[in-house]
């Protein structure tokens, strides 16, 4: 009986063992860009390049249609029911564009417009 406990957990320590190994080579590998070899990879890329190349943002937000905005839009004369829907999202990702030799930008912010990059910024004072 206790053999086959062993056996078990043996088996068990192994398959998490693999899993893990698995996991950290499926992660892409930290790069740092320079400015514009950012500009020049991401713009305009889509949604599914960004992942590949940089992983998943470690913060992600969603842009939201201001109070007062449908009025707005009717006294100008836009007819919204004409026009296709647009998701916006902002993705940050930290410390990855270097703005001189030795440091980086703490934060650069993707903006997604309908699942392609539209906008980059860089920041350091957030």
């Amino acid at each position: 009986m206790q053999f086959t406990i062993k056996k078990l957990l043996s088996f068990a320590m192994a398959a998490c063992l693999l899993a893990t190994i698995s996991i950290v080579n499926a992660a892409p590998p930290k790069k740092n860009y320079t400015e514009n070899e950012f500009l020049n990879t991401f713009s305009g890329k889509s949604k599914k390049v960004v992942v590949e190349k940089l992983g998943q943002p470690f913060k992600k937000e969603l842009s939201v249609k201001p109070a007062g905005a449908n009025s707005m839009l009717l006294k100008a004369g836009a007819d919204e029911s004409k026009s296709k829907p647009v998701q916006v999202e902002m993705w940050y990702y930290k410390n990855i564009v270097k703005y001189d030799p030795k440091h980086t930008y703490k934060e650069t912010e993707l903006t997604l417009v309908n699942d392609k990059v539209m906008n980059i910024a860089f920041f350091n004072n957030r």
